[in-house]
């Protein structure tokens, strides 16, 4: 994630800020600039410092503060390029449904912030009805007759599917203990679960089937049976010889997201690093293989390799800072050679994907 500036008083500003805590102006994000803009009002419309030439309004989740995002003022829509994407939200007249939702829209608009920096597909379901990218976020029914019907996070053809429990800290930690999971998160979630649609978009449908079985696996196999044997027997005793998580064994189509949700959080983490211009230089001796500096956009980069190359010493440092104050360990993975194969051919049906959008490269 890039550090962005306000145009009014040059103090740094963040993806989520709505506004600048050091001069008070109000702010929004220009995805088509992938930028954070000061905003002055203007007759009912916003005119942003960073293109004072065009206008602007704030989509219609703002109301809510559940979104800082902007679309031009004369746009027939009155949702932006991310909320566009929802079918189903929670009864927001619940104050603690409003709550969950709003920490669920800042982790899905960062999904978004990624899939467009890269340019890929993402058509909405008013576009292509059967396929397009939607979302619902729902809510756990309590029935009359006392039983509960269980909303599973999960995607189909497109659909992706959140119960909005998993925005709850508490209820989402007690899951990942339960599941014996060392990570688990909103972002994590969406880059997940978004992962199951670009398998069908870019594997599938591009013919990349052959190359993906030879690294994943045969998809073909029974999914409902090989949940069940996972979830009875748990992952091989050797798994990170050749897996980034112990769920990416269960099936294929999990290995293939378990990945792809890695390389986003790796490319997303690197570009954060480099904005703040983080260097890693150990002082122990025979340590030179630990440092590191980010000397370019992770998000063009030329190959997996060079991208893992800085991730590891990075994480290796943010590891050991995270253990000095009792925090479990920010990057509690391994990247085996197998796994960084897995992550070069990610790389490869990203970059392969012709351009929808004009992406910056600073």
């Amino acid at each position: 994630m890039k550090l962005f500036e306000c145009q009014y008083c040059r103090s740094p500003v963040y993806f989520d800020n709505t506004v600048c805590v050091n001069c008070g102006y109000p702010l929004g994000y220009l995805p088509e600039r992938f930028e954070v803009s000061a905003l002055e009002a203007d007759d009912g419309r916003w005119k942003a410092l960073s293109v004072p030439e065009l206008s602007f309004k704030s989509c219609a989740n703002a109301q809510y503060d559940a979104c800082n995002w902007l679309l031009p003022a004369d746009s027939d829509t009155t949702l932006c390029a991310a909320c566009s994407h929802n079918l189903t939200v929670p009864d927001l007249s619940l104050p603690e449904n409003l709550a969950n939702w709003r920490k669920i829209e800042l982790a899905k608009r960062h999904l978004f912030y990624s899939l467009m920096r890269w340019r890929l597909p993402m058509p909405t379901r008013s576009e292509e009805p059967e396929h397009g990218l939607a979302f619902e976020f729902l809510a756990d029914v309590q029935k009359t007759d006392g039983t509960v019907e269980r909303v599973l996070t999960g995607h189909n053809t497109g659909l992706i599917t959140l119960n909005i429990a998993e925005a709850d800290d508490a209820e989402r930690e007690k899951r990942r203990v339960s599941m014996g999971e060392p990570y688990r998160t909103l972002l994590g979630h969406f880059r997940h679960e978004v992962g199951h649609y670009y398998w069908e978009r870019l594997v599938r449908d591009r013919g990349n089937t052959d190359r993906y079985r030879q690294l994943f696996g045969d998809e073909t196999q029974d999914y409902g049976e090989a949940l069940k044997r996972h979830y009875e027997a748990g992952a091989p005793a050797d798994w990170q010889a050749a897996f980034v998580s112990a769920y990416a064994t269960a099936h294929p189509w999990e290995d293939f997201a378990e990945t792809w949700a890695h390389y986003i959080h790796m490319v997303d983490g690197l570009e954060t690093a480099r904005s703040f211009g983080i260097k890693v230089r150990p002082a122990a001796k025979g340590a030179d293989q630990l440092a590191v500096e980010v000397d370019f956009q992770p998000y063009a980069a030329a190959n997996a390799q060079d991208l893992v190359d800085d991730w590891i010493p990075l994480t290796v440092a943010i590891n050991s800072v995270n253990r000095s104050i009792g925090q479990p360990d920010f990057y509690p993975f391994v990247l085996s050679p197998p796994v960084i194969d897995k992550l070069q051919f990610i790389h490869e049906i990203i970059h392969a994907e012709p351009p929808t959008a004009v992406a910056p490269t600073a």
